[in-house]
């Protein structure tokens, strides 16, 4: 078989012409006619029982053409892109330029492909230095946030509500004199100053006491998920049933022991908490050196223009992903979009912002795995198979039959990337921190 391409002006884009032979034609049409007599009926045959030869005189061999063409086609196709030596990103646009009798097939394919990265530097690359130190008042300041946590809600007798209190309401909202669709509530338990009502809802409440019948005037957001009440004032008239106040436990050992089963001590869970915080700084400054220096080789590459099938991949792979994410949480698309008060449309414009950024960095880092030579070895896909079985509770043969190997391999080898990108990155000190250093 021959296979010929032809790159449009797009050097991203182009054409595969190729040719099917004639006897994996042959094979086609008998696969294909071996489907369709069980479909017809002819008189003086049985079902299924007509010979090749009295189809071919009713119906012409040319009806089996396009089945015939449909089994052979994928595997055609799939050497073509071989003999070509190209990577079609995207499924391709088939036209059939002749299907002669007794002839080869000529086909041709509009194929996008992956884009060309002339790499630049990507070691030794300068990342911004990052601070690790967990310092005393650190551990204080989560200390105080497990204090929060355990706080208990006390009634507060003959004092006005502070920010921190918690207010026991009844509201009930209205524009221009008529009530809205959820904008009422009785008993509702509101944190003053969470921030979980509209901008200046809560201050209003600052300073009342029990019983205090209170007109809260607001004005909704220009940007509010309801667009019915966007940017309108409203009024609601709210009654204060109870206030409640936090009171803290004591930071001792008994407080220790009730938020942490195992620790005995408040020193114990200072020393646990410390070393947690400092696990958390290492993993984000990690992460932040990978980040640094992996932009930076992406900027330092050459990459050719992008089509419009990877971003558009790229895309719906992340709104796929995150939507499944969503599900695992009990919440389906459905209710995503009605709780968010958006469409699909939506969350395809923030993921399609990035997709440019992402295809890219995935680029370069494909180049980088075949310009260092990265590979994965066999203990290292097992490895993977049993990480990802533990990971999702699943056996180890239901992941290799939701991932194949090449899918496994690409994984290891684009980790392995990352590494040695971010492993030969030097921290360097901004110029701001040397400035505030003296």
């Amino acid at each position: 078989m021959s296979a010929k391409w032809e790159r449009d002006s797009d050097a991203s884009k182009g054409t595969l012409t190729f040719e099917i032979d004639v006897d994996t034609i042959k094979k086609g049409l008998d696969e294909a006619f071996v489907e369709t007599k069980k479909k017809i009926t002819v008189p003086g045959f049985r079902k299924g029982r007509v010979p090749r030869q009295i189809f071919d005189q009713m119906y012409g061999e040319e009806s089996l053409y396009q089945d015939a063409l449909n089994k052979v086609l994928p595997q055609a196709y799939s050497d073509a892109v071989k003999e070509a030596g190209i990577e079609p990103v995207a499924q391709p646009q088939i036209n059939i330029k002749s299907m002669d009798k007794d002839q080869p097939w000529v086909l041709t394919a509009s194929v996008d492909v992956k884009p060309e990265v002339k790499l630049g530097d990507y070691k030794g690359m300068e990342v911004p230095k990052q601070d690790t130190t967990v310092s005393d008042a650190d551990v204080d300041a989560e200390l105080e946030k497990k204090r929060q946590q355990q706080a208990e809600l006390v009634l507060k007798e003959g004092k006005p509500a502070e920010k921190g209190d918690t207010v026991v309401i009844d509201y009930e909202g209205s524009i221009d004199g008529k009530k809205f669709d959820g904008g009422s509530a009785d008993n509702y338990s509101l944190e003053l100053g969470s921030g979980s009502f509209i901008p200046g809802f809560e201050d209003q409440l600052i300073g009342h006491n029990t019983d205090d019948d209170v007109d809260v005037k607001v004005t909704f957001p220009e940007d509010y998920h309801a667009k019915d009440l966007a940017g309108k004032e409203a009024i609601f008239k709210v009654k204060v049933h109870e206030i409640k106040e936090k009171q803290l436990p004591e930071l001792d050992d008994d407080f220790a022991k009730d938020v942490d089963e195992d620790v005995d001590t408040l020193a114990e869970l200072k020393d646990k908490t410390k070393k947690e915080l400092q696990e958390n700084k290492d993993n984000q400054a990690k992460a932040a050196i990978e980040d640094a220096a992996i932009n930076a080789a992406v900027e330092n590459a050459e990459i050719q223009d992008i089509p419009q099938s990877m971003l558009d991949e790229d895309t719906n792979r992340q709104m796929q992903q995150y939507l499944a994410g969503m599900q695992q949480q009990g919440i389906s698309p459905q209710m995503y979009f009605q709780i968010t008060g958006t469409k699909e449309d939506d969350l395809k414009k923030q993921f399609a912002a990035d997709a440019a950024q992402r295809v890219k960095t995935n680029l370069v880092l494909e180049a980088i795995v075949d310009d260092a030579d990265l590979s994965a070895t066999e203990d290292e896909i097992k490895d993977e198979i049993s990480d990802l079985a533990k990971q999702y509770g699943m056996k180890e043969d239901q992941v290799k039959n939701a991932l194949s190997e090449d899918m496994l391999t690409h994984d290891i080898k684009i980790r392995k990337a990352v590494d040695l990108v971010a492993d030969s990155a030097k921290q360097v000190e901004k110029a701001d921190d040397k400035k505030e250093d003296k």
